[in-house]
């Protein structure tokens, strides 16, 4: 990078919404590509603008905060975004109804092998005590998530790398071994592991297929959040006496 346009750049940075512009853009180059490979979850595009702006910040030796000061917008979004989710699920009520119970029973299976099969191939693997910690909420949204692992004693930071890489593999792999090799047709099923599995990735993933997988996934994401964040540190506890 040249002088002029060094100085240029370190201008532009200190302008929070250069962070904002900059996430935007990043994501629908990202989004032009997944559209243009016929929506391949190969494509995700999360992946692929996450792959842009590290590649970006590291290129520019921009530190994280400054960007985030601009990105913090499109994170602020998340929230909104989650409760949003209420209105697809509230049309598939009368069938959430008839299928509560398999349901508690897939969110309960769900959530504990997420923490535990992690966690437990982390430690066999000889991850460090503050590796598997970080580990443990990988399955949840980002927000509660990193909650989570603040909580119970992990780098939060690192729950949020292990979060987005769980959401994209289940994103990419989900439809393959659902559909593939379990041969489940349900869109409910499907829909609600996805979720459970791949929290919100998953659940924008499930939206492409059916409104009905995405409200499953959705609600999936939002209970699993509620129920890893209720029974990690409990496990944890259990665990470490």
């Amino acid at each position: 990078m040249t002088p002029e346009l060094s100085q240029i750049w370190v201008y532009l940075a200190a302008t929070p919404l250069l962070g904002l512009t900059v996430t935007l853009l990043a994501y629908q180059f990202a989004y032009l590509i997944y559209a243009r490979s016929g929506f391949s979850p190969l494509a995700n595009p999360v992946a692929i603008s996450v792959a842009v702006l590290v590649t970006l910040l590291v290129a520019t030796h921009t530190p994280y905060p400054t960007y985030f000061a601009g990105a913090q917008f499109v994170h602020f979004l998340l929230g909104p975004a989650t409760v949003a989710l209420a209105v697809p699920l509230y049309l598939q009520w009368d069938k959430l109804k008839r299928l509560a119970l398999p349901l508690l029973a897939g969110l309960l299976a769900g959530a504990l092998t997420a923490i535990l099969s992690g966690t437990g191939l982390a430690y066999l693997l000889g991850a460090s005590r503050l590796t598997i910690l970080s580990l443990a909420p990988k399955s949840v949204t980002t927000p509660i998530a990193m909650g989570i692992s603040e909580k119970i004693g992990g780098l939060p930071s690192l729950t949020a790398v292990l979060v987005i890489s769980t959401g994209i593999t289940g994103a990419v792999l989900g439809r393959p071994l659902l559909a593939g090799m379990m041969r489940i047709e349900a869109h409910w099923i499907r829909g609600f592991a996805l979720g459970c599995a791949a929290h919100g990735i998953g659940t924008a993933r499930a939206f492409q297929v059916s409104e009905e997988m995405g409200a499953f996934a959705g609600l999936a994401m939002g209970l699993n959040g509620l129920l890893t964040a209720g029974i990690t540190p409990l496990l944890w506890a259990l665990l470490a006496h």
